[in-house]
């Protein structure tokens, strides 16, 4: 059995943009789903927003990908059931959440404890809903390293829970290789961009050489999932065309992949 890799866009990438305007792009460009984002776009509780979204979404015969909320664990800032009516409202399939405010190696035990016993919570209602969960691989969050997201979705025990992956900005190629199939088990849709030596952000062609090694990975294990551009060089329309082809020209050729 092999993968579907679907081509996306991370609607965050064009926070200043209107929903129209980003389901537009995403037509223009031949990409198949859009995560939309939940500070901007369709923002949580706005139950009308996102069954509006929904629409237009579908009606363009994109797939929505998925709800790319800021719910962060062990904060009790807000309730998680506004995010998950509107994820229902929306039809997605995943919900993107974030496993704290704190690197693993400086949280506690009590707190690791309090982001877990919330993550089993959300799953659960999530679950009922027909939906899954999935963590933000990123730094300052309990899911920062592959080991720390691992630990943690081992503990939560849940079947609907999944961790996103993106390359580490300032690891080289070797070492994103590493976590990406050690998340494997785990994984779900991914973030896709160029960034190096740190926060430069570049063409999505020039990293061919690394992306080409990761989908080597992703195209045959056995899952379908997202990958999504997120933040283009400059924050241009045009950056983001040339990636988008560049995108679905990897897409494209992993279809032959055994």
């Amino acid at each position: 059995m092999i993968s579907t890799l679907h081509s996306g866009l991370v609607s965050v990438t064009f926070r200043k943009l209107s929903v129209p305007e980003i389901v537009d792009l995403c037509v223009q460009s031949k990409l198949e789903g859009i995560e939309w984002g939940g500070d901007v776009h369709v923002p949580a509780g706005d139950i009308q927003r996102a069954k509006e979204t929904r629409r237009l979404t579908l009606e363009s015969g994109l797939k929505v990908a998925a709800y790319g909320s800021y719910y962060r664990l062990g904060t009790q800032a807000a309730p998680f059931e506004p995010v998950l009516e509107t994820a229902q409202a929306l039809g997605a399939p995943t919900i993107r959440v974030w496993a704290g405010t704190i690197d693993s190696q400086d949280a506690n035990e009590l707190y690791w404890e309090s982001v877990i016993y919330e993550g089993k919570q959300i799953a659960d209602l999530a679950a009922a809903a027909g939906i899954s969960i999935s963590y933000e691989f990123h730094p300052q969050t309990l899911t920062n390293t592959a080991e720390s997201t691992l630990q943690l979705l081992q503990m939560i025990q849940r079947e609907n829970i999944y961790s996103y992956w993106q390359p580490a900005v300032g690891a080289d190629s070797e070492a994103n290789l590493s976590t990406l199939s050690n998340l494997l088990p785990w994984l779900g849709n991914i973030h896709v961009f160029h960034w190096f030596p740190e926060y430069e952000r570049h063409p999505l062609s020039v990293g061919t050489k690394d992306w080409g090694k990761y989908l080597s990975i992703l195209c045959a294990s056995q899952r379908d999932r997202f990958l999504m551009l997120e933040f283009v060089q400059n924050d241009s329309v045009e950056s983001f065309l040339q990636d988008a082809q560049t995108l679905r020209s990897w897409l494209d050729a992993s279809k032959n992949c055994p």
